[in-house]
C-alpha cells in the first residue's frame, strides 16, 4: 500500500481503493486474509480507525468477509466481480472524456498503438 497520500481524498477512501486495486491485480488473492488493522496502522503510521473505516467499506460491499477470531478474507469470485465493476465504471465515466480528447486531437488507432510503448 502507498505511503504517498493524496491530500484531496480522505485516506480511508484511498486505502479502500488500494485494497481493491491489489485484489484486481492479484496481489491479494481470493480467500486470502487482509493485513490486520494493527499491522497496517503501524506500517503506515495511520490511525486504526482510518483503516477500520476502509475495511468496513469492503465488508459493506461484500468484497471481504469477517471470520471471527481470524480477520477479514477476500470472498470467492470477487476479482471477477470487481473487474466487471471497474470496467463498467471506466467505460461509462472515464472513457467518454478520453474518447473526446482522442477525437479533438484527431488521433488514429495507429497513432495510439504506435506511441503506446514509447512512454512505458
Amino acid at each position: 500500500m502507498s505511503e504517498q497520500w493524496n491530500k484531496d481524498t480522505p485516506i480511508y477512501l484511498q486505502l479502500y481503493q488500494q485494497v481493491v486495486s491489489r485484489i484486481l491485480d492479484g496481489y491479494i488473492k481470493e480467500g486470502e486474509a487482509l493485513p490486520s488493522v494493527r499491522n497496517v496502522a503501524a506500517q503506515y503510521q495511520l490511525n486504526p480507525i482510518t483503516i477500520s473505516k476502509a475495511y468496513q467499506m469492503l465488508q459493506d460491499e461484500e468484497i471481504v468477509e469477517k471470520q471471527r477470531g481470524k480477520g477479514l478474507f477476500v470472498k470467492p469470485g470477487m476479482q471477477d466481480l470487481m473487474l466487471s465493476r471497474e470496467r463498467e465504471a471506466f467505460l461509462t465515466k472515464q472513457w467518454p472524456g478520453i474518447l473526446s480528447q482522442i477525437n479533438r486531437l484527431k488521433l488514429s488507432a495507429n497513432d495510439l498503438l504506435t506511441n503506446q510503448g514509447e512512454n512505458s
